[in-house]
């Protein structure tokens, strides 16, 4: 590998993309990339955005999702209460086996709806 490729993969690592897509019913966020303390005010901001328009459920796709750190699966807890607050459903979709294991050793599963 030479250093042109270690510095491509700096670039991509810590990096965090969400596309929104879905309906007045559903809105779809799909997340690509690590959700960590660097980036979790973008996903806020995004699922804040999609909230405000009164859409019934909040699905994130979270199969792109390749690291989540405490700041992440905390601010993931905090979306689905405030999705709560205005009336709408935050679910989880398509964890990988090492965010649920992660979700199922800190213990806060009670907070998150995830679905496979």
């Amino acid at each position: 590998m030479g250093a042109s490729d270690s510095t491509r993969d700096e670039v991509k690592r810590g990096d965090l993309r969400v596309r929104v897509g879905g309906d007045r019913d559903e809105a779809v966020l799909t997340l690509v990339g690590e959700l960590d303390v660097s980036n979790v005010d973008r996903l806020s901001a995004a699922v804040t955005e999609v909230l405000a328009t009164g859409v019934g459920r909040v699905v994130l796709d979270l199969a792109g999702l390749t690291f989540c750190d405490s700041r992440g699966l905390g601010t993931l807890i905090v979306l689905s209460r405030a999705a709560q607050l205005q009336q709408s459903f935050l679910v989880l979709r398509h964890p990988s086996p090492s965010f649920a294991r992660t979700v199922e050793i800190t213990g806060v599963q009670a907070g998150l709806n995830i679905t496979e």
